[in-house]
């Protein structure tokens, strides 16, 4: 993944793991990256993009770079057919006419994370939108788009939140600020749908939701929204996604994902679910 940096590619989880495995072969096998990039008669800087990630695992790159560093030949065979389906687009690349590439990878860490720890300061997250509250939100993101395309948003939209039931799915921790039940989206019939959905939404036993009061005042997450992905593979790190304007960075190094998630975890302490039940019925009722 990048660190730090506009988000450009879109790995998938399984090319991510590989990548990791690549790399602790090649220092297992005592190469450096000059060792491995001979083999290849590549650049250095190719090797470390396919340990990164970066880059699609070639089939006949990965059976060399195993070769080389002495891998057994039913090894290398398990690694190539796994690197062929790391490289199969998943089921969002049928919707990549709509979806911006830099938010690509990201729909690829949350179909393989087993925990989400999300912020959000302006709109209730994705996986929870209803239907007509997604499609205000789309609308006002893609002001010139057409309604075709708007339509292809919103289903993309709603088949992300299949995650929410799938048989492995994650957990899910939201933190919203209370300014998100007042962001009036759609109108106060929508608003009061999108309540309930977050009611209903909260019983699930993988879900929580926060909502921070605005009675708590300055605090150490009123910033650009985040979510964070943990996932059950060893190989792969914590990594925290967060926007800007244009696009998007993708942040894997310790001490930016630390800060991250401590400031996840501050802000839940804020509040309560309890408090946050509270909260939503009054907002629901006024919108009723």
């Amino acid at each position: 993944m990048s660190e730090g940096r506009s988000g450009s590619g879109a790995p998938t989880v399984l090319r991510m793991i590989l990548g990791r495995r690549l790399q602790d072969m090649r220092l297992t096998a005592g190469a450096s990256l000059d060792d491995a990039a001979k083999a290849l008669r590549v650049t250095s800087l190719t090797i470390r993009r396919l340990e990164k990630a970066e880059v699609a695992l070639k089939p006949l790159y990965v059976e060399k770079l195993l070769e080389t560093y002495g891998a057994e030949p039913q090894e290398i065979d398990e690694f190539v057919a796994l690197a062929e389906r790391a490289n199969e687009p998943g089921w969002w690349h049928a919707y990549r006419d709509v979806l911006p590439n830099w938010f690509t990878a990201y729909v690829s860490l949350e179909t393989g994370a087993k925990t989400l720890r999300t912020y959000e300061p302006h709109y209730v997250t994705g996986l929870l939108q209803t239907p007509v509250y997604a499609r205000e939100v789309l609308r006002g993101g893609f002001p010139n788009g057409s309604e075709d395309e708007l339509d292809r948003r919103v289903d993309l939209r709603l088949r992300r939140q299949s995650l929410l039931t799938a048989p492995n799915a994650p957990t899910i921790w939201v933190v919203m600020e209370e300014a998100v039940l007042h962001r009036v989206v759609g109108g106060p019939q929508v608003m009061r749908e999108q309540i309930d959905r977050l009611l209903e939404a909260s019983e699930l036993g993988l879900v929580s939701i926060d909502i921070v009061p605005f009675s708590a005042g300055a605090h150490v997450g009123a910033c650009a929204p985040f979510t964070y992905f943990r996932f059950q593979e060893p190989e792969l790190p914590d990594i925290v996604y967060t926007e800007i304007l244009s696009g998007s960075m993708y942040l894997d190094q310790r001490e930016d994902v630390v800060a991250h998630l401590e400031a996840h975890t501050r802000m839940s302490l804020l509040t309560s679910s309890e408090d946050s039940k509270v909260l939503l019925n009054r907002m629901r009722k006024e919108y009723s």
